[in-house]
């Protein structure tokens, strides 16, 4: 019998008692949903000034990368799909030192992004209802959300199936309003919706060879979280089939819904019109094309949009922390995990305590966001949180080399392509995005700040599982 007939695809219950309630349609979306951020729909503009037609490029280097680091993921991940999450993998083919260092950063950098969309879901929130306080808006919409996580992992793909749905109809909207502009002739007070918006005056660096390097961070993080599709592989229905299906069609994702947004967008609108700093709602590429057209009302759709996307964002962050901190205390449980059972499944096969524990200690941005002393702390630790993902993302690529020379290794699987070559390349990329964080003075302070972490606790992981 062969790997592939041996997998625990074809039962509803894993023997740890989690429930594969997950559909290949919620999976679908799910992973498209997790490659589209609210950076598309606010700070398209402010992509696009830094560097021009050459931002495309840019969005399509990188999504590469991100593509190849999917592909080495979904491998391992396809051998063994009963993995609560990709994490695992560091710890079974780098040690317990490095895997308790990724398992523990990343539930904290998922933590610190989780505070950052609750309170963005304020922000949006207070839009229409201004007088509403932050601190109530997001302890509402945590509750909402928390809730969504614990009725049964069926109920969290069906919320993120349509949360992922409203961002696709709209970014589609988008180009299909292009395309009819450009059919039309349509004209803007900046002259005529035309292809040659996007080539008139091209300069592959209009601001400088060192603008054109520090969109690679930039884009990079938009793309942040496009891993999570490979969590969802443990509750997913027939997941060797579902799994490299949602990972080959990240390329086409990529083209369609960042490429195709941004050309639509230069097409309607000279790139040269937009100026640095120009993110946020009243300056969203998304607003102005649709009031190009008449609708009054596009600002308060795209901040439907984008609160959709955060709660989207949100939603997933509660779903992945709870796995996580669940994989945690299984594997090296502490007293108050004990004591706290978070290390226990509902009957519905969700960890609903880890999900709780989560979602209390996200809850705590409403204070933060109260204080600010504190307030001011919390934007460093968040910062300083996205070159920990890095590292995380480079640990997850070693451990795939250490995999290949496993007896795991599963030749019929679903292998990464000229992995000898594209895995150090990833590897070596991600180090030169990582780079480019201490190149700038607003992402400085946070590359150093991870830099600690990822050395301090880096050590203490390693001397805590040192061999006696």
């Amino acid at each position: 019998m062969s790997n592939k007939q041996r997998t625990n695809t074809d039962t509803e219950h894993l023997k740890n008692g989690m429930v594969r309630g997950l559909q290949s349609r919620h999976v679908q979306l799910i992973a498209i949903g997790g490659t589209i951020g609210t950076g598309l729909f606010l700070g398209a503009g402010s992509s696009i000034s830094l560097t021009g037609p050459s931002i495309l490029l840019v969005y399509l280097i990188t999504g590469a990368f991100m593509f190849f680091m999917m592909r080495a993921m979904g491998e391992m991940l396809y051998q063994d799909p009963d993995q609560h999450t990709f994490i695992n993998f560091v710890t079974r083919y780098l040690g317990q030192g490095w895997g308790y260092f990724a398992g523990w950063s990343y539930w904290v950098s998922l933590i610190f992004l989780g505070m950052a969309e609750i309170t963005a879901v304020a922000k949006y929130m207070q839009y229409w209802f201004p007088t509403w306080p932050s601190w109530i808006i997001q302890v509402v919409f945590l509750a909402l959300l928390t809730a969504v996580n614990l009725i049964a992992v069926k109920v969290f793909g069906e919320t993120e199936f349509w949360f992922a749905m409203i961002k696709i109809t709209a970014i589609l909207a988008l180009i299909a309003t292009a395309i009819i502009m450009l059919v039309t002739g349509f004209q803007t007070p900046e002259g005529a919706v035309s292809l040659n918006n996007i080539f008139h005056h091209f300069e592959w660096f209009p601001n400088g060879w060192m603008k054109f390097l520090v969109s690679f961070q930039m884009v990079f993080f938009a793309y942040q979280a496009i891993e999570f599709v490979g969590i969802t592989v443990s509750e997913t229905a027939n997941p060797r089939k579902v799994l490299p299906k949602a990972i080959q069609e990240i390329p086409m994702r990529i083209v369609i819904f960042y490429v195709g947004a941004l050309i639509a967008i230069m097409t309607i609108i000279p790139w040269r019109a937009f100026s640095s700093g120009t993110s946020g709602l009243e300056n969203s590429p998304f607003v102005m094309v649709f009031q190009l057209v008449g609708f009054k009302w596009a600002a308060a759709l795209i901040n439907f949009v984008v609160l959709t996307s955060a709660a989207s964002a949100l939603n997933s962050t509660l779903y992945s922390t709870g796995r996580h901190l669940y994989q945690l205390a299984t594997e090296s449980p502490a007293k108050w995990m004990n004591q706290t059972k978070i290390n226990r499944l509902s009957q519905a096969g969700v960890p609903s305590k880890a999900i709780i524990f989560s979602a209390v200690v996200i809850a705590a941005s409403a204070l933060i966001s109260m204080i600010p002393a504190i307030k001011n702390t919390f934007t460093l630790i968040t910062a300083s949180s996205s070159g920990v993902y890095i590292a995380i993302y480079i640990l997850t690529m070693i451990a795939h080399l250490k995999y290949r020379e496993s007896s795991d290794f599963m030749a019929d699987g679903y292998l990464m392509p000229a992995y000898k070559f594209l895995n150090p390349l990833t590897i070596a990329f991600m180090l030169f995005v990582y780079t480019i964080l201490f190149l700038q003075t607003d992402t400085i302070v946070g590359a150093i700040g991870s830099l600690i972490w990822i050395v301090l606790f880096g050590i203490y992981s390693q001397l805590r599982f040192k061999k006696v």
